[in-house]
């Protein structure tokens, strides 16, 4: 990362766009994840959606990718795990949203050591709902409250329960194969794609430092990309195969795992908000 995207992340929580492969290379990414969806249909599809990377040999790849990783370890330190990973897919014309929300609400971390790379597998456009950021919002957490709103593409329904100042939201413009990186503390969200036709998909990636751990006596589960293991997680490990059933057995037991901590988390906000 060159110095002047690293001042801006810094400052402000986030830096953008950041190019890390090609146009051509992008459309194979998403080639290959819509061949998976159209084998599986799209509501399996979405069963796997959460740390796809453990299950398709492609996804490992993209994680681990230099490309990403090293601008990733040059905000972070050498060593690097990823936390987590997942699309966020919205069709042209659908109701799906991200409400305005910080990511480390409902991660539990001990300490606000991460943040997320969103890989753009199609042009990502205020037209198609683009992430918005608010920037230099990183330095302080807000309250938050679950809402689980009916459009919200969040999991857990969890946003910002105080009103944000969207005068000073930024667009994320992306093109395919350019990310960009936000801070774990970073109020973000993300509007309707409101174009006519044409589906807005990019992947994020969730990494943190490698001296981070989870708050509390269990340990997550976590994939090291760079640097050394400093036993903070349990680490995870290489598909052979797409949907091997070794594989699919480990994730599940990885994501049932992995729902309890969050899901933790998730309720203390929800009393919080009572």
């Amino acid at each position: 990362m060159n110095h002047d995207l690293t001042q801006t992340y810094t400052q402000d929580g986030y830096a953008a766009p950041i190019r890390v492969m090609s146009e051509e290379e992008a459309a194979e990414l998403f080639a290959r994840i819509e061949q998976a969806e159209q084998r599986l249909g799209p509501q399996v599809f979405k069963l796997l959606n959460v740390k796809g990377h453990l299950l398709f040999p492609f996804l490992w790849d993209v994680v681990q990718d230099a490309r990403i990783v090293d601008q990733v370890a040059a905000i972070l330190g050498p060593d690097v795990l990823c936390w987590g990973s997942s699309f966020f897919s919205k069709d042209a014309g659908s109701a799906d949203v991200v409400p305005w929300h910080q990511d480390g609400t409902c991660w539990g971390l001990n300490a606000p050591k991460g943040l997320t790379a969103w890989l753009a597998l199609t042009p990502s456009t205020p037209e198609t709902g683009c992430l918005r950021v608010i920037p230099g919002s990183h330095r302080t957490a807000v309250p938050h409250a679950v809402k689980n709103a009916a459009s919200s593409m969040l999991p857990l329904g969890e946003e910002v329960a105080e009103e944000v100042d969207v005068s000073k939201a930024v667009d994320c413009q992306l093109k395919p194969g350019e990310m960009s990186l936000h801070h774990v503390m970073l109020v973000h969200g993300s509007a309707p794609n409101r174009a006519a036709s044409g589906r807005r998909i990019g992947f994020a990636i969730r990494y943190i430092a490698g001296d981070v751990a989870q708050r509390g006596a269990d340990k997550g589960y976590a994939t090291l990309v760079c640097g050394r293991d400093h036993n903070t997680y349990l680490l995870e490990s290489r598909p052979e195969n797409d949907l091997e059933p070794v594989a699919l057995r480990r994730h599940r037991d990885i994501l049932r795992h992995s729902a309890g901590l969050v899901m933790r988390e998730a309720a203390s906000l929800d009393a919080g908000s009572r």
